[in-house]
């Protein structure tokens, strides 16, 4: 009887249904996890590599900090060469600063002790800038995303910084940390800007003249720079010449200051696809039947709140870590119906979340979105389960897709990459 048993079970064990992928890797900084479903349905995560040297973590970190992702893969010969003269050449500079400084304090008559104690102040105080930068500098990711948002946000800060400084003779007892935190905030701006100037700059280039545009653009600054310092020198000896005149004009150049760069991000024509530019170009096709420019869209950019969802498109919302989208029924059910995507969604009540592959490009992103509104219109009028109207979305996404994307190419889309800033993503 037992014989017997044992070839029944062997019988039927060829028909148990396939299993999901219980287990998958998730890179976030310069730590590697590993995701694992358990037979009884429980999450096990643990950190891959966990016999590197502390040496070997060190030399990691640094790398993942302060060179590009993807290094030294994702940069042309000789940036490493160009990185080791470039720290030099800030390192002698910086020295060079201090001892500056220090010459004109002594100059100015500030004398041996107090002009040593107010020498460290105020190289103190510049320390504050250095450090608002290295703060500054891990947040490249999202720049790349969000541009115009942090162009604008650099500027706010700047002008926080310098009105910090301005009011500082009102409390001279609190000099360095009043100038100090304006320093600081000044020093966030100034790489928020930097690392925003270039993104901005191709927006307009055609033809491969970025350089010549940055060199224009850098001539255009560089001569409203010394208006403006005469005009300041001129309202300096004037109506700002007491702190009430200055208390009143700085309020006003600030507004204008801010405006004037708000009008100028929305006049950047900005084409690669990050998460509210590709909604926005998802749900025109879907709605219209139109393929909207990187021109036709620069007006409707929120700029401010740029992650709000758009229920024409399907409400996705991109970026969140695989484990907290899906459960392993869930996952092995989307899988089955997106075989070979490198996209995942899983439909909620009040949004749509879509996960996406490590190496993902815009055109997967653009598929995964195109099925998730397709998915959203057709829910409205049918009945059915909601892993058959993905199904039909699915299929009516493939019939679509090839002309979307050469008509968004023709419009001068960038299509290869989907910049989605700081989001998770996966790999088997």
């Amino acid at each position: 009887m037992n014989l017997l048993k044992n070839i029944k079970m062997q019988k039927k064990e060829p028909d148990a249904p396939p299993q999901v992928p219980v287990y998958w890797m998730e890179a976030s900084d310069s730590v590697s996890r590993h995701f694992q479903f358990e037979p009884d349905g429980q999450l096990s995560m643990k950190v891959v590599n966990d016999s590197r040297s502390i040496l070997l973590r060190i030399v990691e970190s640094f790398v993942n900090k302060f060179f590009p992702s993807g290094y030294p893969y994702s940069v042309n010969e000789g940036y490493l060469r160009y990185t080791q003269f470039r720290a030099l050449q800030h390192f002698s500079s910086a020295a060079l600063s201090v001892l500056s400084t220090q010459s004109l304090l002594f100059a100015a008559g500030l004398r041996p002790t107090p002009a040593q104690s107010t020498a460290v102040s105020w190289v103190l105080r510049d320390g504050m800038q250095h450090m608002g930068k290295l703060i500054c500098s891990n947040l490249g990711a999202r720049m790349d995303s969000e541009p115009k948002r942090w162009r604008i946000l650099a500027d706010v800060l700047y002008d926080l910084g310098t009105g910090l400084e301005v009011l500082s003779p009102l409390c001279p007892h609190l000099f360095l940390e009043v100038a100090g935190l304006g320093n600081f905030a000044k020093g966030m701006a100034v790489v928020a800007a930097r690392a925003t100037r270039l993104p901005i700059y191709s927006s307009f280039a055609k033809e491969g003249n970025l350089s010549d545009l940055c060199a224009k653009g850098e001539a255009i600054s560089t001569l409203f720079n010394v208006v403006g310092m005469g005009a300041g020198i001129q309202l300096a000896s004037t109506i700002c010449s007491s702190m009430q005149g200055k208390m009143v004009v700085g309020p006003i150049l600030s507004i204008v200051h801010v405006y004037s760069v708000v009008e100028e991000m929305r006049a950047a024509p900005v084409n690669t696809l990050n998460p509210q530019r590709t909604a926005m170009v998802v749900a025109d096709f879907v709605k219209r039947g139109k393929v909207s420019s990187p021109a036709d869209l620069r007006y409707h950019e929120d700029l401010i709140f740029p992650g709000r969802l758009v229920e024409d498109a399907g409400n996705v919302k991109v970026g969140r870590a695989l484990h907290e989208v899906f459960t392993p029924t869930k996952l092995h059910e989307v899988k089955d119906i997106f075989p070979e995507e490198k996209f995942l969604l899983n439909r909620g009540n009040k949004w749509t979340d879509m996960v996406l592959e490590q190496n993902a490009s815009g055109e997967d992103a653009l598929r995964g979105w195109l099925v998730a509104a397709y998915a959203a219109s057709m829910e409205k009028s049918s009945h059915e389960s909601s892993n058959v109207v993905l199904q039909d979305a699915y299929l009516t996404m493939n019939s679509t897709v090839d002309s979307f994307l050469s008509e968004l190419q023709a419009k001068g889309w960038h299509t290869d990459r989907f910049l989605d800033g700081a989001g998770s993503r996966y790999a088997w």
